[in-house]
């Protein structure tokens, strides 16, 4: 169930944001900007979460077997963070 919801949202989002985009101007380049920009942000925090999510696990496993290891842990973990906010600022320069 949960993977046909996803499927209809995935299929909704692109045409949702190509009429934001006519809206606007009536340009093909807005639109596809627009598009980029939504991708770029979604795909790069899509692959933030997943790196977050493993390296959050191995951050606690570490840090419960030795907890000295805290610090280097929680740098891993921000700079898988840091993917979601480099696809937010490629949103940003693409958007005119």
């Amino acid at each position: 169930m949960f993977a046909a919801g996803l499927i209809m949202v995935w299929l909704a989002s692109p045409s949702s944001v190509m009429a934001a985009g006519m809206a606007q101007d009536g340009g093909t380049f807005d639109q596809y900007a627009t598009l980029a920009a939504a991708l770029s942000t979604g795909l790069a925090c899509i692959g933030a979460g997943i790196a977050v999510g493993n390296a959050g696990a191995a951050a606690v496993g570490a840090t419960a077997e030795k907890p000295e290891s805290f610090g280097r842990a929680l740098i891993f973990v921000g700079l898988s963070e840091g993917i979601a906010i480099y696809g937010l600022i490629i949103s940003f320069l693409i958007l005119p």
